[in-house]
């Protein structure tokens, strides 16, 4: 049987609608609550090790979640949830919008010493660029054209040996 387990802080927040619809699914669950105190011995660790590079991380959360809503009716189509002119909405939508964001990672790629977006260490910021930088090549080959940087940081996070394991046996989906 399936055991949830929802850990947040102290504190209603953002957890608190999860909690509610767990209540109204009459779905049990464990609601783990960390104090101030509590919650630097159970970060991950892959959004910055300082907060300087946090909110760097963050920023290109931001930036990613601005690329993908700008290319969403493209995603729409390509996923087959919704109907259009692929080729118009590529040309329209995702070309344009690729310019933006992979140029803003390739500026933050230059900047970097390691390879990684932020710092010297993986983080979630480079998991976004990489699985859906990879995920677009599959289906547009030249995605990386004009972005050399874009497809060696791809290449490098995705031949971390634990993610190559995880890419080469998860389930094939469309996106």
């Amino acid at each position: 049987m399936v055991h949830y387990k929802l850990t947040y802080f102290d504190a209603r927040g953002a957890a608190e609608i999860i909690r509610q619809i767990f209540v109204l699914a009459g779905q049990e669950y464990e609601d783990v609550r960390l104090s101030r105190d509590d919650w630097p011995k159970h970060k991950d660790g892959f959004a910055g090790k300082c907060p300087f590079e946090e909110a760097l991380v963050d920023s290109i959360a931001d930036q990613y979640k601005d690329f993908i809503n700008e290319v969403r009716p493209c995603l729409m189509v390509l996923m087959g949830f919704a109907e259009g002119d692929l080729d118009k909405l590529t040309k329209e939508l995702l070309l344009p919008g690729r310019e933006k964001f992979f140029g803003f990672m390739t500026k933050f790629l230059k900047d970097s010493k390691s390879g990684y977006l932020v710092g010297d260490s993986l983080t979630f910021a480079d998991l976004y660029l990489a699985e859906t930088s990879a995920e677009f090549a599959k289906k547009f080959p030249t995605i990386y054209d004009g972005f050399p940087e874009v497809e060696a940081h791809a290449e490098k996070v995705r031949s971390n040996p634990a993610l190559k394991k995880w890419i080469e046996i998860r389930p094939e989906t469309k996106f």
